[in-house]
């Protein structure tokens, strides 16, 4: 079915990103922010975004279950096909479900091999074969270097990665700007954006990656749909 413009067009390209896939192949990048500012919901619709455009996107929880996960997607694309005046969300949203696999492992037996491992069964059984892999609750701690440097030769050619990256309320950001977390493996992302609660609204900072001099647009989270929108 032919899909809507106004759901194909991605809003974060107000920032000043070049594309509407964002990452090229190859790039990591973050999505940073204090638990519970809506960095899973962000990802869930950049992810639905890539979707409706045909990619396939592997969505990797280490914290909460598939059906939670599949309830997000929902709700997202619900508050989505609203906004554009879709009159059949349930027909489109078939054609695209195809294109998520959502795959859960434990925080603590996270493992580059492991990852490894399930792609390898998910694309030789023709199962699913991703092109944009989301991890989603993976610690920013002290072994974080070695599971990136892993993680690199594994999207290299044909994949692209994006994190959420959880930060502190009580901890200043590093002397480039950037949060703690992301010290020693910034040069790794070619994208961080950053999700800042200011007052009632979540605004939508690009701290890496973006032209700076594409504009002057405020992007921000919609609290009660959790939709990324754009003034100005």
């Amino acid at each position: 079915m032919q899909i809507n413009e106004q759901m194909l067009w991605n809003p974060l390209r107000r920032l000043g990103f070049a594309t509407d896939d964002l990452l090229s192949k190859g790039a990591f990048g973050a999505i940073t922010g204090r638990a519970g500012v809506g960095k899973t919901s962000f990802l869930v619709q950049l992810a639905l975004n890539a979707m409706l455009r045909y990619k396939s996107v592997l969505h990797i929880s280490l914290d909460y279950p598939v059906k939670k996960i599949n309830l997000w997607y929902k709700e997202v694309f619900q508050h989505l096909a609203k906004q554009s005046g879709i009159a059949n969300p349930n027909e489109m949203w078939e054609t695209i479900l195809p294109f998520r696999f959502i795959m859960t492992l434990q925080v603590d037996g996270f493992s580059v091999p492991r990852l490894m491992e399930r792609l390898k069964d998910l694309t030789e059984q023709k199962i699913f074969r991703p092109e944009i892999i989301i991890i989603d609750g993976l610690p920013f701690d002290g072994s974080i270097p070695g599971i990136l440097a892993d993680l690199k030769p594994v999207v290299a050619e044909n994949l692209c990665a994006w994190f959420t990256v959880k930060t502190h309320r009580h901890e200043a950001p590093a002397a480039d700007g950037l949060p703690t977390q992301l010290t020693g493996v910034k040069d790794l992302f070619e994208i961080i954006i950053a999700l800042q609660p200011e007052g009632s609204e979540i605004l939508v900072q690009a701290l890496k990656g973006a032209d700076p001099s594409c504009g002057r647009a405020v992007v921000r989270i919609n609290p009660s749909t959790m939709l990324i929108q754009v003034a100005g």
